[in-house]
């Protein structure tokens, strides 16, 4: 165990097993604690990473999922042996709190694991067989056998709010390297060395089972020229990304543009609405209206998946929610925010919305620095469909309420949201028949429906979504977010005519 190691970045990247310094560095900017040095990722280190990752890929490609199982495992071991080490890093760096850390950290290991177990079972091949037919009249039918294959190297994006889960070693390098697909992976400056000491424990793991060096990179800082000359460079099959919606539809679009387009798995954000219907509105508004608080809050509303607007009907029952959110959002105090951008971005979305004449102010915060306090606005539905703004997200711990005057103006309004990551209807025995009319419309904007509970919190399983319509992604028919997210980076192959002696293990 490595817990009572001191960790002090050495600020390199990581490139086919070397840590390797460049020329430039930049400063972190820790929410508290030291500041430290780190290298700037430049277009060579780019390509250094991605030819050893195609290098890597011949052998690492065909490796056996038992062999690929216990790499992931053994990456989940050497993150753990690092438990302590990463907290402090990571909660000086983002300015979250120890808990957060340590539960991510627990979700970070508890995938690698799961994709581990997922792999090992073999359903994610989707193995099909149609035996030859030698005698089928008018022709003979040929044996033929499918089977997913990997498909070479991934560029995966770290995510500024998940320094762990989403980043260096989170979702999308879990499921490529479960795949079978080595990984380069652009580390976000807000953490770079949360960055670092994960990748210390991913090369370990490495070392220990004898894995190809150029199975995974790690490169560090860089202008935008590193991350565009990343998601080009002609041996990257495919990139997953999680952040701003500006950011990845740009990579997205250079992705689009290549000699050879590749597919962009980018999770760009949502507003996640909450419709209550009115017989919960009667019922529980205040305690809906008081766990909306609740959620919009968490994290300092720095998540994906934090629900944004409440759809309500008027009159007083939809008074009493909005009074109880707003008295729990008043209460809530003022938290760090991950970076001072994203800081400044969160004052930026509330001088959005204050500079709209059809938008009520019910709870105004003034924020400066990295910290941030909740804000809490109202508006109808007509505003809200003639105004696109409004549906734009603010991230943070911003909400706004929409009111409608009928249940038919729900639906109407549920069919005028964009793409979204989550949708949730607050419901009673009552109001099945409004949910059976919300239902259809909203399983076409969201990747993921919910009832009586708040999105924030994603779990890790068999059958989680996570990604929805553009713009909440780029590919709504993949999920970033469990075992399936396994299949972005699979592609079928069929095998016609093949001896069995020559087949892939995995079809004899």
């Amino acid at each position: 165990m490595l817990d009572n190691v001191k960790f002090t970045p050495h600020g390199k990247h990581l490139i086919a097993g070397e840590w390797v310094a460049s020329d430039k560095t930049f400063p972190s900017e820790p929410a508290t604690g030291p500041v430290h040095q780190f290298s700037v990722g430049t277009v060579d280190l780019v390509n250094a990473a991605c030819e050893a990752a195609e290098e890597a890929f011949w052998t690492y490609g065909y490796t056996t999922r038992e062999e690929r199982a216990v790499f992931l495992d053994t990456i989940a071991d050497e993150i753990d042996a690092r438990a302590e080490a990463i907290t402090e890093i990571g909660s000086q760096e983002t300015g979250l709190p120890e808990g957060r850390l340590q539960g991510e950290r627990g979700r970070t290991t508890g995938q690698l694991r799961l994709f581990a177990s997922h792999i090992r079972a073999g359903d994610y091949l989707d193995k099909r067989h149609d035996a030859a037919l030698p005698d089928r009249a008018p022709l003979p039918r040929p044996d033929l056998r499918m089977i997913q294959r990997p498909i070479g190297p991934i560029a995966v994006f770290g995510a500024s709010n998940f320094p762990l889960a989403f980043s260096t070693a989170g979702g999308d390098t879990a499921a490529a390297l479960a795949a079978g697909c080595p990984v380069v992976v652009k580390g976000h400056s807000a953490h770079p060395g949360t960055g670092e000491i994960v990748a210390e424990a991913v090369h370990a793991a490495i070392e220990k089972c004898g894995m190809p060096k150029g199975v995974f990179s790690l490169i560090q800082g860089g202008n935008r020229q590193v991350g565009s000359s990343l998601v080009q460079h002609p041996l990257i099959k495919a990139v997953g990304f999680t952040g701003s919606l500006g950011g990845g539809r740009a990579l997205f679009d250079l992705c689009a543009q290549r000699p050879e387009p590749i597919p962009f798995f980018g999770e760009l954000g949502s507003v996640n609405p909450m419709f209550v219907l009115p017989e919960a509105t009667a019922a529980r508004g205040e305690a809906i209206g008081k766990g909306w608080a609740g959620s919009l809050t968490m994290g300092a509303g720095q998540f994906c998946t934090n629900p944004g607007i409440a759809v309500i009907e008027t009159g007083a029952a939809g008074d009493a929610f909005v009074a109880a959110a707003k008295a729990a959002l008043a209460e809530a105090g003022e938290q760090v925010m991950l970076t001072n951008g994203i800081a400044k971005a969160y004052r930026d979305g509330q001088e959005r919305f204050d500079s709209r004449n059809s938008v009520t102010p019910l709870l105004a915060s003034q924020n400066e620095g990295r910290t941030a306090k909740p804000a809490l606005y109202e508006t109808d539905a007509a505003a809200y469909l003639q105004d696109h703004a409004l549906g734009e997200e603010v991230f943070g711990p911003l909400g706004l309420v929409v009111r409608v005057d009928s249940a038919e103006d729900m639906v109407a309004l549920a069919k005028g949201f964009e793409g979204q990551l989550t949708a949730t209807i607050h419901m009673d025995d009552g109001d099945a028949a409004l949910a059976r009319k919300l239902l259809p419309v909203l399983e076409r904007k969201a990747g993921r429906v919910m009832a009586n509970g708040f999105p924030t919190g994603v779990e890790v399983s068999d059958s989680m979504v996570h990604g929805g319509p553009y713009p909440a992604s780029t590919n709504f028919g993949a999920t970033s977010v469990g075992t399936m997210s396994i299949r972005r980076f699979l592609r079928p192959v069929c095998y016609q005519g093949i001896p069995e002696a020559v087949l892939p293990e995995d079809l004899k």
